[in-house]
C-alpha cells in the first residue's frame, strides 16, 4: 500500500507540474495573443488603414496565436501534437482552395483600399462597367449607373482589368 502511495505522490507530482504549466501556457498566450491583436489594431488604425481590414486582420493573428497557444499547451500535458498540426495544414488548404475566388476578391479589395487608385464619389470604368464609386467594400465594390442602376463588381476583377478614371465634375 505504502509503495501504491509513493507512486502516485510521483505521478500526481509528475502530471501536476505537467498540468499546471499547461494552464499557465494557455492563460499567458491567451493573453499575449490579446496584447498582440489589440497592439496591431491600434497600428494599422494610426496609419490609416480600413476599419473593417484592421479588424479582420486583428482576428486573424488572434486565433493564429491562439491555435500556436493551445498546441503548445495540450503538447505540454503530453498530447502527440503532430496529428493536430497536420490536421490544422490540411484544413487551412482545404479552406484555402475552397474560398480562393473569395480570397482573390479580398486580396483585391485590401490593394484597392491602401493604394486607393480610386475614392468613393470618383466616376470610373473598371471590371467591364461604368459609374460613380458607391463604396468600396472588402470583398466587391458598388457603382451606380448613370441610369441610376446598382453595378456590384467583384474587386478581383477590377484590378485584373485596366482602371479609367474620369476627372470631376467641379
Amino acid at each position: 500500500m505504502q509503495a501504491m502511495w509513493e507512486k502516485a505522490q510521483v505521478y500526481l507530482i509528475q502530471y501536476g507540474l505537467n498540468f499546471v504549466a499547461a494552464v499557465l501556457i494557455f492563460v499567458i498566450g491567451k493573453w499575449v495573443a490579446k496584447m498582440v491583436a489589440r497592439f496591431l489594431e491600434k497600428a494599422m488604425a494610426k496609419a490609416g488603414v480600413d476599419k473593417t481590414l484592421a479588424s479582420f486582420v486583428k482576428n486573424i493573428v488572434y486565433f493564429g496565436i491562439l491555435a500556436f497557444v493551445i498546441i503548445a499547451a495540450l503538447g505540454k500535458l503530453g498530447v502527440q501534437t503532430s496529428s493536430f498540426v497536420a490536421i490544422i495544414g490540411a484544413a487551412g488548404l482545404a479552406v484555402g482552395l475552397a474560398l480562393q475566388g473569395s480570397l482573390a476578391n479580398f486580396a483585391a479589395g485590401v490593394m484597392i483600399i491602401m493604394f486607393e487608385p480610386f475614392k468613393a464619389g470618383d466616376t470610373i470604368e473598371a471590371g467591364g462597367a461604368a459609374g460613380r464609386v458607391e463604396e468600396i467594400q472588402i470583398f466587391n465594390t458598388v457603382l451606380m449607373a448613370a441610369d441610376n442602376k446598382k453595378i456590384i463588381i467583384p474587386n478581383a476583377k477590377i484590378t485584373s482589368d485596366k482602371i479609367v478614371i474620369h476627372p470631376r465634375q467641379q
